[in-house]
């Protein structure tokens, strides 16, 4: 909790310094923002991924009306339901089999606003996720990229890890690549789209693998992403701290850098609107 309040502190004060906006703090992904949806899709961000590391993914929809195209169907398990805005891994449930995405697809609620999708479990044995800052005067270089290493301590072969299981452990390990893996990581990111800051979450073999671009990424987060390393357990306070002074310092020099535009999308406050609507029908 500490962590992410001097997070909020240090983005304002640097907002100050440089005189920008922090308000615009949620412009910084906005060509991404689905204005019909009022959310980041992560079906639309899905398919922005290159086919050699994207998952089959697809909108559940289990009472299909006349006239609609056949759904896709689930080739194997297990496959993951999530809602299509959910974030830290909230709502996100695994079916091991047939049967049990049928109890899954019967117990909601159809009256929901909200759309499911049906995620194919990637076969890497180690989870990563990839926080990355590009650099605000020039797009094809990172200011910050970071890397954890997810650790899960149960023997569970597909975990759904995220910052409330209490069996999920982080590990920074950017400190053991070399300048030019980090920019070969760099490299694939751009490749999946030009976002202002984001945190990417892929499953591979091995680091070697990860490095050699041999992985399938399972979640790309763009609104209010934290850099997984503030939360990891090989890294002192205080450089949790300084991590946190650099990432808000280059996230408010990149805020400067947004282009004016006369009506901007208040992101945020339909963001907001959409989870609470959505929160009256749980």
């Amino acid at each position: 909790m500490l962590i992410r309040i001097a997070l909020v502190i240090s983005y304002i004060v640097s907002c100050i310094r440089l005189q920008a906006k922090p308000w615009r703090y949620f412009q910084l992904n906005a060509g991404y923002f689905n204005k019909e949806k009022g959310l980041y899709s992560k079906q639309d961000i899905n398919d922005l991924i290159p086919e050699q590391w994207r998952l089959k993914q697809w909108i559940d929809k289990p009472t299909a009306e006349a006239g609609d195209k056949p759904e896709p169907t689930a080739e194997s398990f297990p496959v993951f339901v999530k809602p299509e805005w959910g974030q830290n891994s909230q709502g996100i449930l695994r079916a091991d089999n047939a049967e049990q995405l049928t109890q899954i697809q019967a117990q909601r609620d159809t009256h929901q606003s909200i759309q499911y999708l049906i995620q194919e479990a990637a076969k890497g044995k180690i989870e990563f996720e990839i926080f990355a800052i590009p650099c605000d005067k020039s797009a094809d270089r990172y200011a910050m990229l970071s890397v954890t290493q997810v650790v899960n301590h149960s023997d569970d072969d597909y975990p759904i890890n995220g910052i409330y299981n209490q069996q999920t452990e982080y590990l920074d390990i950017t400190q053991k690549l070399s300048t030019e893996q980090l920019d070969q990581l760099w490299n694939y990111l751009k490749s999946i789209g030009r976002f202002r800051i984001s945190r990417v979450g892929v499953r591979a073999d091995s680091i070697d693998n990860l490095i050699a671009g041999d992985f399938k990424v399972i979640e790309i987060n763009l609104f209010l992403p934290m850099p997984l390393v503030l939360l990891s357990s090989n890294t002192r306070v205080r450089d949790k701290y300084k991590a946190a002074l650099r990432c808000t310092w280059f996230l408010a020099k990149n805020t400067k850098t947004l282009p004016s535009i006369k009506k901007e999308p208040v992101i945020f406050f339909k963001k907001l609107s959409f989870i609470r609507r959505t929160n009256r029908t749980d």
